[in-house]
């Protein structure tokens, strides 16, 4: 029997990153190729990119050269957004043969082109894709229109386009039965699914749907902003599929810099959304974005923000200093911020991201919660099986089972690493 190429799929950036490669990884798997999501010398490279950040756009620069570089005979397909913020032709010159975007469309145009370039044998029964592990991460929504004067998404990503419920629960379902236990709905601006339908619909109306027609233990829903909770969102939550974690961007917890972001609520909505979450949801992690040193940002500003971060108890803090995108308004503002000043305002928030993270995980020591365990992971202590909370907190257990893809109650424990140690059983 010949060999079954091997195709490689490299990810940088966004958990819709992570869905477009895995939606990727499977149509490849179906072509016939085995799909590694690892640096290695393949028959085909797939590159999915990131450019929300010139350090991202580094990061998409090195990886394009370095797959180049290991495959130098294999077809090396770009997508994602690096393509549509630096150009195809400096993409192409980086090493790439084919340069595609983000739409289901166009990654069916990229698998069709590397099976044309490298054609593989039939395959005898479906190649198995190691980019699909005990989590998933399936695309609900596509694309931004607001334009937030710091965010270069809405011109790498396009106008949102939201994907039906039943799409989206046919992509559940095909995950759940790949073997994922628990599938994480993304999209660039979820709170917007619905509203560029024929006959509008609203979030609620997407989990509501997924939940009905899929058997997946666990659903999580990725990102969404204070507007964009209510009580009628908030309700679906007695369903114990639904995971009790809220992403909720913030970026600043002063109001003139969320003014000046054209952000579309201030800190006393925000506040509002957290406890309305707080009392529908005892328990929840709230994890956020946080941008230091936006232009214009004064010192009182960045200490509200670092007082709502603390008074929202965080239990993780995704911090980024400002950095100009070429092409959005933040970057011709006056009264842009000394790098130095970033620097430090991003030290200090930093440490307390660390601080509440901490704070939050310590809270369920000697406390029982589901666990689903992914895989084993190398620590200080050796080698333990690493698995998330259903409030997403990270955990590791010694065990001489096989715990990939099982969900157990655990015992949580005391700290380790960037989480707690924990004992499987327990209560449920």
């Amino acid at each position: 029997m010949p060999r079954r190429p091997v195709a490689s799929v490299l990810t940088l950036g966004c958990k819709l990153n992570l869905a477009d490669s895995e939606a990727i990884a499977a149509r490849l798997g179906a072509a016939g190729y085995d799909v590694v999501d690892a640096m290695c010398e393949a028959d085909a490279v797939v590159v999915n990119t990131c450019s929300v950040t010139h350090a991202a756009d580094r990061k998409s620069r090195r990886l394009i050269r370095a797959a180049r570089r290991l495959s130098p005979s294999a077809p090396v397909a770009v997508t994602g957004c690096y393509p549509r913020s630096a150009g195809e032709e400096v993409v192409e010159a980086l090493g790439a043969d084919l340069v595609t975007g983000t739409t289901e469309a166009e990654h069916a145009r990229l698998v069709a082109t590397l099976t044309a370039s490298a054609p593989v044998p039939s395959p005898s029964a479906p190649a198995p894709t190691s980019t699909l592990h005990t989590r998933a991460f399936v695309k609900a929504q596509e694309g931004c229109n607001d334009v937030c004067a710091f965010c270069i998404v809405p011109r790498t990503r396009g106008r949102e386009v939201s994907r039906s419920i039943d799409d989206v629960s046919r992509d559940v379902a095909a995950a759940h039965a790949r073997g994922a236990r628990e599938v994480v709905l993304t999209g660039t601006q979820l709170g917007a699914w619905g509203r560029d339908l024929p006959d509008p619909l609203i979030p609620r109306d997407l989990i509501a749907g997924v939940l009905a027609r899929s058997e997946t233990p666990r659903l999580r829903f990725s990102s969404l902003q204070p507007q964009d909770i209510t009580p009628g969102l908030l309700a679906l939550w007695d369903d114990p599929r639904l995971m009790p974690h809220f992403h909720l961007a913030l970026q600043s917890g002063a109001d003139p810099v969320l003014a000046r972001m054209r952000r579309r609520y201030d800190a006393a909505g925000y506040r509002a959304a957290l406890d309305r979450i707080r009392a529908a949801v005892p328990d929840a992690a709230v994890t956020t974005d946080v941008i230091a040193g936006f232009p214009g940002e004064s010192d009182d500003d960045f200490a509200a923000t670092l007082a709502l971060c603390e008074e929202a108890a965080f239990a993780r803090i995704h911090a980024f200093p400002y950095s100009p995108r070429a092409r959005t308004a933040a970057a011709g503002m006056p009264d842009q911020v000394p790098v130095e000043v970033r620097k430090e305002r991003m030290a200090r928030l930093l440490a307390l991201a660390d601080d509440l993270a901490t704070a939050f995980r310590s809270r369920f020591s000697g406390r029982v919660r589901p666990v689903l365990w992914e895989e084993q992971r190398t620590t200080p202590e050796g080698s333990r099986w690493h698995g998330l909370t259903d409030n997403y907190v990270s955990v590791y257990t010694q065990s001489a089972d096989d715990l990939a893809g099982r969900i157990t109650p655990a015992t949580l424990g005391e700290p380790l690493g960037d989480g707690l140690a924990a004992r499987v059983g327990g209560a449920a």
